[in-house]
């Protein structure tokens, strides 16, 4: 069964989401989606959340998909409680939507 994906203007930016919100394709992506993006989340982008979404893209780069939180914390440097404090209530997820990724796996 194949998703369905909704089209959505973020200001004036059309982009291509799954229902959960993730971009479709994360090509994409622009620092203005990702703006957009976390504005809807509650999110007030700083240099360290830039930190975290650079890392986020260059292991999507890297592996082919997006990191854990695990892989977040051990790899990116980030220690978990920061993690929740820039990204709160499921900060994997979130970042991941917000660096224009898709879910990653265990994530609910």
């Amino acid at each position: 069964m194949t998703a369905v994906t909704t089209a959505k203007t973020l200001s004036e930016l059309h982009v291509k989401l799954d229902p959960e919100g993730f971009l479709v394709d994360p090509n994409e992506w622009t620092p203005e989606v990702a703006q957009l993006i976390a504005q809807e989340e509650g999110i007030e982008l700083t240099d360290r959340h830039w930190e975290v979404i650079n890392f986020v893209r260059a292991y999507y780069e890297e592996h082919g998909e997006p990191p854990t939180l695990r892989a977040i914390t051990k790899r990116g440097g980030v220690p978990t409680k920061e993690l929740y404090q820039l990204f709160p209530k499921g900060p994997a997820k979130k970042v991941a939507r917000i660096a224009g990724l898709g879910k990653p796996r265990g994530c609910i």
